[in-house]
């Protein structure tokens, strides 16, 4: 169980983190959502405990066993997994500003 403090911290790196690195990501790609997208597969690898190749190899056990971790997320640690999808979207949503408003580095 986690203290309050805690999960806030934590709520707040998660959306720090995959805010910079989606800005980062978008200014080099120059991609507005490639985090976005890419956050759900960053997700499933911090949940998950198979390997990556068993989802080629062995779907049917895979997936079943992925199921099954994400339904018995604690509410914790979903709310620290959405921050940092909202994290991500948020970092295209300013770049998307940034490029309306004539910034072409971005």
């Amino acid at each position: 169980m986690l203290s309050l403090p805690v999960l806030l911290i934590s709520m707040l790196l998660f959306l720090v983190l995959f805010f910079g690195i989606g800005f980062l990501l978008n200014m080099l790609l120059r991609m507005s959502w490639i985090m976005a997208i890419v956050y759900p597969i960053v997700c499933i690898f911090i949940i998950d405990e198979v390997r990556f190749v068993d989802y080629f190899l062995k779907p049917g056990s895979s997936f079943s066993k992925l199921g099954d971790k994400i339904t018995s997320l604690a509410l914790a640690d979903i709310l620290i997994l959405s921050c940092g999808l909202f994290g991500a979207i948020l970092s295209g949503v300013i770049i998307k500003m940034l490029r309306k408003r004539g910034y072409q580095m971005f």
